[in-house]
């Protein structure tokens, strides 16, 4: 069964909030294929296998680097911040940020300041060591845990959302605010099937019930390089 899912509240509550496809000049600027499919399709398309955490240090990916310009002193975190901020905070010497503001999806909330925002990998790391990324070499684990070529691999929210996530797939948790729940799901298979990760059994399950509840979205997802 999945944990945390309201049942009653999805069918009353839920709202589908389906991507966009990428504009002709950021397909452009891309050189991966991007795919748009429907979220059913998109979980039948997870590979599946159990998963294994021996090994797992979170340490062995390693975060936060240098980010997508090595020289603004700004890290991954921070871009991320930059990049997803409603309004926009003032960048101080060493990249600190003062001031702006941010939407929390997961639980609904506007945050104004930095420091009260974690940036949180969708597929946590310890999940995605289990599903597959034990295998990957350092430098591939450093590309997933700074994931910045795609919108939906890194996400500001607040500090709290994340960490009553931590290391859980939506079999365990899903975010407190309802309307974005078929918004999550998306997201989260599109940064499995972007990086080849598995899915295990139970998070199966609850992703097939998570698709049904959410027919008219869908997933958009570029492979890894």
């Amino acid at each position: 069964m999945i944990k945390n899912l309201r049942w009653a509240a999805l069918a009353v509550a839920l709202l589908v909030v389906p991507f966009m496809a990428p504009t002709p000049a950021q397909a452009q600027s891309r050189s991966a294929v991007t795919y748009i499919v429907p979220v059913a399709a998109a979980v039948h398309a997870l590979p599946v296998a159990a998963e294994v955490r021996t090994g797992y240090q979170r340490t062995s990916f390693k975060h936060w680097n240098a980010g997508q310009n090595p020289v603004d002193g700004c890290n991954t975190r921070a871009e991320v911040l930059l990049a997803e901020a409603v309004d926009p905070p003032q960048v101080l010497p060493g990249c600190k940020l003062s001031g702006g503001r941010w939407w929390s999806y997961y639980d609904a909330r506007w945050i104004t300041s930095a420091a009260a925002l974690d940036v949180d990998h969708m597929v946590p790391l310890a999940e995605a060591w289990d599903s597959g990324a034990s295998q990957w070499t350092a430098e591939r684990r450093e590309a997933y845990a700074n994931d910045l070529d795609v919108p939906t691999s890194l996400v500001a929210v607040s500090a709290a959302s994340n960490r009553s996530k931590a290391d859980q797939d939506p079999a365990e948790w899903l975010p407190p605010a309802v309307d974005v729940v078929c918004r999550y799901v998306s997201e989260w298979v599109g940064t499995k099937l972007r990086w080849g990760l598995t899915a295990d059994a139970v998070e199966l399950e609850a992703l097939n019930q998570l698709a049904e509840a959410c027919p008219d979205t869908t997933v958009t997802y570029q492979p890894a390089p």
